[in-house]
């Protein structure tokens, strides 16, 4: 399995931040964490410009899930911190997401849909054994129907994951980054139609959505 890495938007992972402002310990810390998680192979991650007005200090990645040259699932995952600490964070940290895939006709006409998947993601923290708090988003179904040069390709409905939660601090004030990172891609490889890897925490039980069709 392969490290995380990526940089953060204060420098690279270094003191000062590009308005001067010093990036805290904790900050460096569980971007630290992030660097360090050991992923499942089939995630493919890098660096990406975060956000800039969300918070003081920021980090994002992408992820992809690719299985024999196909992306299965995609998703971006952004850490936010504000020393200060945030009313509707209820903490100092927060972390953002977006995961998308394609489905399966008849995944995308399952009215639970949306239920199912939002109870991926806690579902994923929870395997972890991770506290997190304030936990939000939504769940949105997409389709897309090709007409003219495009009518020969099938219909093709997409799911969308947009949530924010709070990691519990740890020793230090320091989130654990990387089993919060671990999680994510917990959810990415199961929006993805990967099954669970052998031994792996909370796959009891766990159903997955069907593996997406060849694009045509």
């Amino acid at each position: 399995m392969a490290a995380a890495q990526g940089r953060t938007s204060d420098g690279a992972g270094g003191t000062d931040s590009a308005d001067g402002r010093t990036v805290p310990l904790v900050f460096r810390q569980a971007v630290d964490g992030l660097r360090g998680a050991r992923l499942r192979p089939e995630i493919e991650v890098d660096p990406t410009r975060p956000p800039q007005r969300l918070a003081p200090h920021a980090y994002a990645l992408e992820a992809a899930v690719v299985d024999n040259d196909q992306d299965l699932a995609d998703g971006r995952l952004v850490l936010l911190h504000d020393p200060a600490g945030h009313d509707a964070w209820q903490g100092t940290f927060r972390l953002v997401t977006l995961v998308r895939a394609e489905l399966e006709p008849e995944m995308a006409a399952d009215p639970l849909l949306p239920e199912v998947c939002w109870s991926w993601l806690t579902g994923a923290l929870e395997a972890r054994g991770l506290s997190y708090g304030e936990a939000s988003g939504t769940v949105t179904r997409a389709g897309s129907y090709y007409f003219g040069g495009l009518a020969q390709r099938l219909p093709a409905t997409q799911i969308e994951i947009r949530a924010s939660w709070t990691p519990r601090e740890g020793h230090g004030g320091v989130p654990d980054g990387a089993a919060h990172l671990a999680a994510w891609c917990d959810l990415l490889c199961q929006v993805a139609g990967l099954p669970p890897l052998p031994g792996a925490s909370g796959d009891a039980g766990v159903v997955t959505l069907p593996q997406r069709r060849d694009p045509r």
